[in-house]
């Protein structure tokens, strides 16, 4: 499968190492704006074309399939053209700037039997896959809530807030996790320093009573990246900077019972026994281009699609909406 790459700022070197390292793909062109990271990208891979021309990629013959790990407002544009020209397309997160980008994407895709996966790469994490193990399995029992902070200091965006930024990672887990789509919206946040919100709260209603928070923030002194996950019978702590033991499960709830005839609840809180699942150890980003280049060989259409990155778009404008309007409200 032959790559080209758009992109080699922060994230696009990763993209390009792992799919130089997959034995069924190998890059053979990068495009990228910068001079200075034109260069380090042409002394890492001697091999590789490197233009400052994007139509030059696009319109390679000798291409399959396109990255595109630029900022979000290219997106729309870039993965267009790529469509257009025969390539599937690997988007960064968030996949569009807005809900009518993404669904127009969507269908040129189709229309082009063409594939486009959305860059959500913690659904690849052993982490992820447990946790999504353990939901599946009924480990935890019904599920109550998922809450989650994400913060840390910088890295400042010029062109998004930073749900846009940092939320995708929670909102594409939670898409994954919770089999049911959100109800309602409800988003606070405030900008201190260049014009979008850097510091936001969202929280998310979803049917049959489950909840979701996510807190994230540019503007923290630490850096935190903890997940709480609370069902029926336990409750597991996701914390992703632990070295080892990053998932424990809980053994922890409560149980409540009426006694009749008296106005009173009885709470018994139960606590047992905390285990740390073994987690596979792997890339997960490695792993997600590996499934990618499986997904077009095979035909079949990934977890990960423009479908999924589109139902987190959708998301992120709810909240945007409900942020504009100081915490209202807002009914997907």
């Amino acid at each position: 499968m032959n790559f080209g790459v758009i992109g080699y700022g922060y994230w696009g070197p990763n993209v390009v190492r792992n799919l130089m390292s997959l034995d069924g793909s190998q890059v053979l062109a990068i495009a990228e704006m910068s001079a200075a990271a034109r260069k380090r990208a042409s002394k890492a891979y001697p091999g590789i074309k490197v233009t400052a021309d994007v139509s030059d990629v696009i319109t390679s013959a000798e291409i399959d399939a396109i990255a595109v790990v630029t900022p979000v407002w290219t997106h729309y544009e870039l993965a267009k053209a790529a469509l257009h020209n025969g390539k599937h397309v690997f988007v960064e997160k968030p996949f569009t700037a807005n809900g009518a980008q993404g669904e127009e994407l969507i269908a040129l895709a189709q229309q082009k039997n063409l594939k486009i996966m959305v860059d959500h790469t913690f659904l690849f994490t052993g982490a992820v896959k447990k946790i999504c193990q353990l939901l599946e399995e009924g480990t935890l029992g019904k599920l109550y809530y998922y809450d989650s902070t994400r913060v840390n200091l910088g890295l400042f965006q010029h062109d998004i807030n930073v749900l846009w930024d940092l939320a995708p990672h929670d909102l594409s887990i939670m898409d994954h996790l919770i089999k049911a789509s959100p109800e309602a919206v409800v988003a606070t946040g405030q900008k201190h320093l260049n014009g979008h919100e850097d510091v936001a709260f969202m929280t998310l209603y979803f049917p049959e009573k489950v909840i979701a928070h996510i807190n994230v923030n540019w503007l923290s002194p630490v850096k935190v990246r903890t997940t709480l996950i609370g069902g029926e019978k336990r409750m597991l702590v996701w914390n992703d900077l632990e070295a080892d033991e990053k998932v424990k499960v809980y053994d922890k709830g409560v149980n409540i019972t009426n006694r009749e005839g008296v106005y009173e609840l009885l709470v018994n809180y139960r606590s047992g026994d905390m285990w740390a699942p073994q987690l596979e150890q792997i890339e997960a980003l490695r792993q997600e281009l590996s499934y990618f280049v499986d997904c077009i060989s095979s035909g079949q259409d990934p977890l990960n699609d423009g479908c999924a990155g589109l139902r987190v778009v959708k998301m992120l404008e709810a909240a945007n909406e409900s942020l504009n309007q100081r915490g209202s409200l807002v009914y997907l």
